[in-house]
């Protein structure tokens, strides 16, 4: 699993990770707010479930803070998640029942009514990819929504929340990477440069961040001069 964050809106605490999650502690720049930002990828074999589950729990019974957790659970919570009649009622059942247990709630998806879809003649359809909140977090940010994406590359379909609070800092763009940047020449040998350049940081979470912040910048800058030379051709 990858997680990033944007270090411009937030920062990073502590991170804790296992098998199937990756779990960070996060402090909003804006207004101080603290809350824990937690990522699955819960097993699709049947015989790691259980594993998955149990790490699901533990990682978000003793937190104190607001949770966010999110990601591809592969696991349906009832049969009308599935486009035919093969259910299996056990994992649902736990899953539901460990839902309910930490106090949490299902951020409803709008865009599409499935997250997954097999390559078969007569696909199978599962919504397995899904956005839970605590009370706590959802309080702080009622106006959350969640949107199902145009799935492309991937067999799932990419979820996109937004808190309905629009954060931008007077004067600066929001700052949007490019998968055209890959085709530039020597975007590569530049990034690489500019990370390698950045070595300092009590921690190494601190320098991390420090890297990523330099990294942001070059690319600001770049991409202003990428796109004047493409206007210029033109």
């Amino acid at each position: 699993m990858l997680l990033g964050v944007n270090l411009d809106v937030f920062d990073v605490g502590s991170i804790e990770d296992g098998d199937f999650f990756i779990k960070f502690h996060l402090r909003n720049r804006s207004d101080d707010f603290q809350w824990c930002l937690v990522a699955v990828y819960g097993a699709a074999q049947p015989e790691f479930k259980e594993k998955f589950l149990t790490e699901l729990v533990q990682a978000c019974r003793k937190e104190s803070l607001p949770v966010l957790i999110g990601g591809d659970f592969n696991i349906i919570r009832n049969p009308s998640e599935k486009n035919n009649d093969k259910f299996d009622s056990r994992w649902p059942f736990l899953v539901n029942a460990i839902i309910d247990g930490l106090d949490l709630r299902e951020i409803e998806m709008s865009g599409r009514k499935f997250t997954w879809a097999n390559s078969k003649t007569v696909p199978t359809y599962e919504r397995l990819d899904r956005v839970l909140a605590s009370t706590e977090w959802e309080q702080k940010f009622p106006l959350v929504t969640v949107d199902a994406l145009t799935r492309k590359i991937s067999d799932h379909t990419p979820l996109l929340l937004s808190t309905g609070d629009k954060v931008h800092r007077a004067g600066q763009h929001e700052f949007k990477f490019k998968l055209s940047w890959f085709l530039e020449k020597n975007f590569f040998e530049s990034v690489a440069r500019i990370w390698q350049s950045v070595d300092f940081g009590a921690t190494p979470m601190k320098k991390w961040q420090n890297k990523i912040r330099r990294l942001r910048q070059f690319l600001r800058g770049w991409a202003k001069n990428v796109n004047g030379n493409f206007k210029r051709a033109f």
